[in-house]
């Protein structure tokens, strides 16, 4: 699968499929299905200061073509992270990065002082949880407040830092650009959409949260036009998620300008789906006779 291997910041991925962040735990959970070192990467299960158990039950309401979830960053904390589960985790021969989240700037720092040090790869910048110091807004939504905490985590961090886009923004282009002038090595996107499913029987939203975050099929023409915006006005490279189901998906975000990709809802769905996914796209490059799957990288032709 020479053919298959993308380069992203300092590294050389085996492929272009990242598993994503929330819906493939730490890895290892997944061991009984295959090795994960057949993954170009893990964007592990995002980490707090202190453990999270997460909202109350209903967190997980299924949709046409997709999914809400509302856990609310369930975790162990990022302390017994690394001394419970990174020892299992940190001799897989794939990209390890750590998913960073907090309700407050502080607490994005703290995660990332006490990862520094460790096996590590890189850090993904959840910067679409509810930020408490900010009146619950989210980090995410403003070129000025994205570009803060960028530009303090970037201070921090000892590895390569990604950070993740919310799509519930006004111009993503716009947020990009703040955090690529902060520092940022490298964007990943897009985050879920936020959205709402009532039950009709109760009158209530099926979701103790009452609202949640939108991902699978349904989200994939705007992630994709979003990819493509930020392709348009960044330099740093794009990690493109939002309802990637198949290898064919896959190339289009490649095709929109993402360097690689992850893949979320369809983990819930089939265990072997990031396989599949890879074995398809492998497919599409012998079909196509392309010897370097990272050349079609931004090769869409607008009108």
């Amino acid at each position: 699968m020479s053919g298959l291997s993308v380069k992203l910041l300092n590294k050389t991925l085996k492929n272009p499929v990242i598993a994503a962040s929330g819906t493939f735990g730490f890895g290892y959970e997944f061991e009984k299905f295959f090795e994960p070192a057949l993954l170009g990467g893990i964007s592990l299960k995002a980490l707090t200061p202190e453990k999270k158990t997460g909202n109350p039950l209903a967190r997980i309401a299924e949709t046409a073509s997709g999914v809400l979830n509302s856990v609310g960053l369930q975790n162990p904390g990022v302390k017994n992270f690394k001394s419970d589960i990174l020892p299992k985790i940190k001799n897989y021969d794939t990209l390890l990065i750590a998913n960073i989240a907090g309700g407050s700037e502080e607490e994005y720092i703290e995660v990332i002082e006490e990862l520094n040090g460790t096996e590590i790869d890189m850090f993904e910048l959840n910067i679409s949880c509810p930020n408490v110091a900010h009146g619950g807004l989210a980090l995410g939504t403003s070129p000025e407040l994205a570009g803060g905490i960028t530009y303090k985590a970037k201070k921090a961090a000892k590895k390569p830092l990604i950070v993740k886009l919310s799509p519930n923004v006004g111009s993503i282009s716009d947020i990009a650009v703040a955090v690529e002038d902060a520092g940022a090595d490298a964007v990943s996107l897009v985050n879920t959409f936020l959205g709402m499913h009532i039950d009709i029987a109760t009158k209530r939203p099926t979701l103790r949260n009452n609202t949640g975050g939108l991902s699978g099929p349904a989200i994939k023409p705007i992630a994709l036009r979003m990819v493509n915006e930020v392709f348009r006005a960044v330099n740093i490279p794009i990690i493109g998620m939002g309802g990637i189901m198949t290898g064919e998906d896959v190339i289009e975000f490649m095709l929109c300008g993402a360097a690689c990709c992850m893949v979320g809802t369809a983990n819930l769905t089939d265990p072997y789906a990031c396989l599949n996914i890879i074995a398809q796209v492998e497919e599409y490059c012998i079909t196509n006779k392309i010897k370097n799957i990272g050349d079609i990288v931004g090769t869409l032709e607008l009108y």
